[in-house]
């Protein structure tokens, strides 16, 4: 049997797998299950899910492709990121619980007001609709490439396949579904990438220890890049790697809406905290897998794809490397590769259409006899955005050259900053602002962010933004609502 077809059963029992699940857990899912799972999913599970939530098609592509450029430059920032989930777990997680959000971004109404409510959750929506359908789009992307091109089916076709399963998957159970699903997923995931370095391991006849030993000896394993002026100083990353974490996670309603559905305050930190421990053991396990993939084709000869200028393309180096070994770890490539680009697209359709019901329209859970019409407004909203999701997807296909991963984190910085500003601002002063002015001051910060990153070279004597433009945009931020504020004790 052809591979493209073995490929194809397997994606489509992994398929049935995912809806035998949404069957079990969304009988009489209302509401409440689908924005806030009940308030009843076991911390354990949450935990172990949003690995695979949080590794996305980017880490499970452009981390080991990133290796190939930067070595294991890529870990201080993953260290940061445990710097940013002890915030989490100690400052926000605490706030949420107190005010009882389904919403996170309603703590801005209780704050300053409406204005800056939907300021917020609008720079959310923005933010998680391009990284996550880009991280959606990483994965049609290679799939197309390894298996759907060689039928002829153009690229809008998958894309469209996994949008509408995605959608089907999530309509009824919403939240309540896809904590279960992530774990499924993020077992597929971390099965793809162990399998891969076993097989390239047995390929090469060497011990894990022995092949970054030679990895090493090539300068692949580099943890720490040491010119303080490169966009990936070691400092620059474990600072930056905090504060993504904080905006990327805890001031994502995607993230945090996880988070929330846990019975209590209590579990949600366990949740926090093991979540941020396991995933430096997970990047690990995938900056080997990238180490182990760039020495193999090294060792062997195997050509790595190219663009027009003769460069490595990193997101193509783990496909093209696990399509060679063997048919088994081409099959469990694109199963991880699947499971990467549904946990990544299902808890964000879930994510958007909640925070637009509740932060634009306002949803009132307590009034029962409005639920009907609450409910038909939810489904169609979620029906909008996997067309936009789509839309993206399909309209990013020209621009892309080389690892996304860094793509994703410039949105970041510069949609994220605003919400870091207005968090800080307003859990650590006690200082009044005028709301009205609160849209604009988040819309001047990122455009005077994104001029001093691109200008920093000329500017700045040779210093180049990484992903701590993000800090930068929320000081901005920050003093923008602090010129924009008076002294008055705070809602």
């Amino acid at each position: 049997m052809e591979m493209e077809k073995i490929i194809l059963i397997c994606f489509v029992v992994y398929t049935c797998m995912l809806f035998g699940v949404m069957w079990l857990t969304s009988r009489k899912a209302g509401n409440d299950a689908f924005f806030r799972g009940n308030r009843k999913s076991p911390w354990p599970v949450v935990a172990y899910g949003m690995l695979g939530a949080s590794l996305s098609g980017v880490t499970f592509m452009s981390v080991p492709g990133g290796v190939y450029y930067g070595g294991f430059t890529y870990m201080p920032l993953v260290l940061g990121y445990v710097v940013g989930y002890a915030v989490i777990a100690t400052v926000l997680l605490p706030l949420y619980y107190k005010l009882n959000l389904t919403s996170i971004y309603s703590y801005l109404e209780q704050r300053f007001g409406v204005a800056s409510e939907r300021t917020g959750a609008l720079f959310f929506i923005i933010s998680r609709l391009l990284g996550s359908a880009l991280r959606m789009y990483l994965v049609v992307f290679v799939l197309y490439e390894f298996v759907f091109k060689a039928w002829g089916i153009p690229f809008w076709v998958p894309a469209v396949v996994f949008i509408a399963l995605i959608l089907l998957y999530t309509f009824r159970g919403g939240l309540k579904t896809i904590v279960w699903t992530d774990m499924l997923q993020t077992t597929f995931l971390l099965l793809a990438a162990a399998v891969t370095v076993v097989a390239i391991l047995r390929e090469m006849d060497l011990s894990l220890g022995g092949l970054m030993a030679k990895a090493s000896e090539q300068g692949l394993t580099r943890v720490f890049e040491t010119d303080i002026t490169h966009s990936k100083y070691y400092w620059k990353q474990i600072l930056s790697g905090a504060f993504i974490t904080i905006t990327m996670t805890g001031l994502d309603q995607d993230m945090m809406q996880k988070n929330l559905s846990c019975k209590t305050l209590r579990a949600a930190q366990k949740n926090v905290l093991t979540s941020s421990l396991l995933f430096v053991v997970v990047n690990l396990l995938f900056l080997c897998l990238g180490a182990a993939l760039i020495y193999y084709a090294q060792a062997t000869g195997f050509e790595l794809a190219i663009d027009g200028d003769g460069l490595v393309i990193g997101d193509k180096i783990f496909p093209s490397v696990a399509f060679s070994l063997s048919g088994f770890t081409a099959v469990v490539f694109v199963l991880g590769m699947v499971a990467a680009g549904y946990s990544s697209a299902d808890g964000t359709l879930t994510a958007l259409t909640t925070t637009f019901c509740y932060d634009f329209l306002h949803f009132d859970p307590s009034n029962e006899g409005d639920q009907r019409r609450q409910t038909k407004i939810r489904k169609l909203t979620h029906v909008v955005f996997a067309l936009l999701y789509l839309l993206v997807i399909i309209a990013f296909r020209p621009f892309h050259t080389q690892s996304l991963i860094d793509t994703l984190f410039d949105i970041a910085g510069f949609t994220y900053g605003p919400l870091l500003g207005m968090y800080t601002f307003g859990l650590f002063t006690r200082r009044v602002v005028h709301d009205r002015w609160v849209p604009l001051v988040c819309v001047v910060c990122p455009v005077v962010s994104y001029v001093l990153k691109v200008n920093s070279v000329a500017w700045l004597g040779g210093y180049r933004f990484g992903f701590e433009i993000l800090l930068v945009n929320g000081l901005l931020t920050f003093f923008g609502l602090l010129i924009a504020s008076r002294r008055e004790e705070a809602r």
